[in-house]
């Protein structure tokens, strides 16, 4: 059984980080690196809010923004290390989609929506896919059911 096939019903919503760290666009950098160490986290969701939705537009901050930032030498805020507008998966879309939106987008991590425009309910990353692929929920140590 090839990959793709062995994880057509395997849902995202099985493997994702229920709910989402964020922070304001304001937070300074010295705000995020706190909330990434706190939280054990290697991205932070930023919500930019009014974009025409009820909880706006979401961007991601992740741990090699973070260390750009660092490396320059810059106290930016979260708006201004955040990368574009964060790709996103619908949580109950199989696991191979939420690679292929990785690879697609260039990132390790996603914002998972409860619908294609719905409310976002989790952030799934490169690890948790990659966990999920060697048949262990992340986290659990559980294997995932075939």
């Amino acid at each position: 059984m090839n990959a793709q096939t062995q994880h057509d019903h395997v849902p995202v919503r099985t493997c994702m980080h229920a709910g989402i760290v964020s922070c304001p666009p304001d937070a300074p950098l010295s705000e995020v690196t706190r909330m990434m160490s706190d939280h054990r986290v290697h991205a932070i969701a930023v919500a930019d809010i009014g974009h025409g939705r009820p909880w706006g537009a979401w961007r991601i901050v992740s741990d090699m923004n973070v260390m750009a930032a660092i490396a320059a030498g810059g106290e930016l805020t979260a708006r201004e290390l955040a990368e574009t507008e964060a790709a996103t998966v619908c949580a109950d879309e199989p696991l191979h989609h939420a690679a292929q939106q990785m690879t697609k987008h260039n990132v390790a991590h996603l914002i998972v929506l409860d619908a294609p425009d719905g409310y976002p309910v989790g952030i799934i990353s490169t690890l948790d896919v990659a966990s999920a692929h060697g048949h262990r929920r992340p986290g659990t140590g559980r294997y995932v059911s075939d």
